[in-house]
C-alpha cells in the first residue's frame, strides 16, 4: 500500500503481523518523525517499510549485517546525512531507505515492557526513520542521547511514555 503523508511516500507491505490499522500507524509515526527530524520533511523522499517475521529479518540481518540473529528493527538507508540534508525539495523522487520490522521480537519486547504492541511498534518505526535520516546511536554516547531525545519528544507528542524510562510528561 502506498501513503503520502508528511511529504514522505511511504511503501508499506504487512506479511507477518496480526490484523490492526499498521498503515495509519506507519503515517502517523512518518508525520511525527518529520516533525523532530526536518530532512523527514522533503517532498521528494520516499521509503518501503515491511512488517514482517522474525525468520525474515533474521536473514536480513544475517545477510546485510553479518548479525546471525532476529532484531526488532533494520534499517537500510540510501542517503547519507549530509546528501539528505542538501537534497533540494524539487526534483524527480529519491529514495531514503527501507525498514523491515520483526513481528515475535517487537511482541516480546512490549509484553516484556508491559506496553501495547501498538506503542512499541511506533518507537521502532521512529527509531528507524531517524536511521534512515542519518541519525545513529552507535557512533557516541552524545549521538545516542540526541537520537533518543528526538525519539522521547516524537513519542510524546503521540501520547507515547518514554521507552527509555525517563519522566513520562
Amino acid at each position: 500500500m502506498n501513503q503520502r503523508i508528511c511529504n514522505l511516500d511511504l511503501e508499506i507491505d504487512i506479511e507477518e503481523w496480526p490484523k490492526g490499522d499498521w498503515e495509519a500507524l506507519t503515517a502517523r509515526c512518518a508525520a511525527v518523525a518529520a516533525t523532530v527530524a526536518a530532512e523527514l520533511a522533503n517532498p521528494r523522499l520516499s521509503t518501503s517499510i515491511l512488517f514482517t517475521a522474525d525468520s525474515e529479518v533474521h536473514t536480513l540481518n544475517r545477510e546485510w549485517r553479518g548479525r546471525d540473529k532476529p532484531t526488532n528493527v533494520l534499517s537500510f538507508p540510501m542517503l547519507s546525512h549530509e546528501e539528505l540534508r542538501d537534497l533540494a525539495p524539487d526534483g524527480p523522487p529519491v529514495m531514503l531507505g527501507d525498514l523491515a520490522l520483526a513481528y515475535e521480537t517487537c511482541a516480546r519486547e512490549a509484553q516484556e515492557k508491559a506496553i501495547p504492541i501498538t506503542d512499541h511498534a511506533s518507537h521502532l518505526i521512529i527509531h528507524g526513520l531517524l536511521h534512515l535520516a542519518g541519525f545513529d546511536h552507535e557512533i557516541s554516547t552524545a549521538d545516542a542521547e540526541h537520537m533518543e531525545t528526538l525519539e522521547v519528544v516524537a513519542l510524546a507528542s503521540m501520547g507515547i511514555a518514554d521507552p527509555y524510562g525517563g519522566n513520562d510528561g
